[in-house]
């Protein structure tokens, strides 16, 4: 070896050490609990809080909850057990649900009931309010309380526990003898931490409805409501994390039928026709046929089949929801108006979610901005794309609201993150791609 590249070698080794050398090092944060106590953390909400999917709730599902994530991370910085009230092996399709059967020749999914291996004990009918379904009770700790179906009005209404089949089942006591508030039923034994993701059935209930069977919680009933709520589980110094309450039109229920593919659709069997006609909201409760636009929202369960059959009226049979006097009923769909008005009351209610955490020092997970990202950007994450499509986004399971096993763990680290930041905490995140989107046939 020459002297010049003798010194060229020396140089290059030179420079690989040097560079060596500045290599930076990357630090796992060792996990911690910072300044929270995961002792005991009970989780507080409704039919997302529960893992329900699918149009149901079933072992699966439960063993998939956004809290039984965050609470199995949670055993890395000194969370203790977390229990949840499981239907039993033999019983592990609970309520029923929905099954993905395949698709039609027009891409258009099929899906099945499924209605064997229930957890369903019988129906009892309740003077003045309508038959309610019971379920096989269930007996044990409890540290997931989430109600399908509950609100954050009915939090304290006594009687709740007979009119709702979900939380009679966690009730010692059959239906119609219950008389335990539901706030005071989960904060009947201590705990050190929470979660609180009540108010999106507020929203939700009205939405699914059309707008024609629910109403809007009151937005200062709500604030009422939401500062007992967190009240009463900060009582004893418990700290904890809340969630606001998501945009409800922005889930695929809304989002994949649509006025402009089903007059797409009338179209091409009959090229005359020019508009789809729903009755909308004018204002106060006075409603009017009109033309759809893309801003009016479909249900996802809309039967389409309904379209153009013939329907008896005062000027004879008129073909449905092709004229303005055989409108498509309100119940199947959520018309601009209607759509504002949802907004508008998620808006103040997330206002008041907000305020009242800050004056607790309470964890914040903003679902609303989370959600509405991923419906405007996708997502990426451990290597899966993610998307707010009905069945190939990953995220929302067949019923077109509530979330797929891939979709809770996303919703869980969302929880993590916002706990680490408030807390100091360094509870370690989910490996999303362990969990499942939509199953296939």
């Amino acid at each position: 070896m020459t002297m010049k590249n003798l010194k060229h070698y020396i140089c290059i080794v030179a420079g690989l050490t040097l560079l060596s050398s500045c290599k930076p090092n990357i630090d796992t944060p060792k996990p911690s609990k910072g300044s929270a106590d995961f002792s005991r953390y009970i989780a507080v909400g409704n039919s997302l809080t529960a893992g329900y999917a699918d149009g149901g709730l079933y072992l699966a599902g439960q063993q998939n909850s956004y809290p039984s994530i965050i609470a199995k991370q949670m055993q890395a910085v000194g969370g203790g057990a977390f229990t949840q009230p499981l239907f039993s092996a033999d019983q592990a399709n609970g309520s029923g649900y929905l099954t993905l059967a395949g698709f039609n020749a027009d891409g258009t999914p099929i899906t099945a009931p499924v209605t064997s291996n229930l957890a369903v004990r019988g129906q009892i009918a309740i003077p003045g309010f309508g038959n309610v379904t019971l379920y096989t009770k269930y007996t044990g700790e409890i540290n997931n309380y989430g109600v399908p179906g509950i609100k954050l009005e009915q939090i304290t209404y006594a009687p709740y526990g007979n009119l709702n089949g979900y939380y009679e089942r966690l009730l010692p006591n059959p239906s119609p003898t219950n008389n335990t508030a539901y706030i005071d039923f989960v904060t009947a034994k201590p705990f050190t931490f929470f979660s609180n993701w009540l108010g999106n059935n507020d929203a939700l209930s009205y939405a699914t409805s059309g707008g024609a069977g629910d109403v809007l919680t009151d937005k200062a009933l709500f604030g009422q409501l939401y500062a007992y709520a967190i009240g009463r589980l900060t009582a004893t110094g418990a700290k904890g994390v809340v969630a606001t309450v998501p945009d409800v039109t922005a889930v695929p229920y809304f989002n994949t039928v649509t006025t402009t593919a089903i007059l797409a659709g009338v179209q091409k069997a009959n090229p005359s026709v020019q508009a789809i006609f729903i009755n909308a909201l004018v204002s106060g409760n006075t409603y009017a046929p009109r033309a759809a636009t893309a801003k009016d929202l479909m249900v996802l369960t809309f039967p389409t089949s309904k379209i153009g059959q013939p329907v008896s009226t005062p000027y004879g049979p008129l073909p449905y929801g092709l004229t303005p006097y055989t409108p498509i009923d309100n119940q199947y769909v959520l018309d601009e108006k209607e759509v504002a008005l949802t907004e508008d009351y998620i808006s103040s209610y997330n206002i008041t979610i907000k305020a009242v955490a800050a004056s607790k020092g309470l964890a914040v997970f903003d679902a609303y901005t989370f959600l509405n990202n991923i419906k405007k950007n996708g997502l990426v994450v451990d290597g899966v794309g993610i998307n707010s499509g009905y069945i190939s986004g990953g995220l929302f399971s067949l019923d077109g609201i509530h979330l797929t096993p891939r979709g809770y763990a996303i919703v869980a680290n969302g929880f993590i993150q916002a706990i680490n930041a408030k807390y100091g905490s360094s509870i370690p995140l989910v490996n999303v791609s362990d969990y499942n989107g939509v199953k296939f046939p």
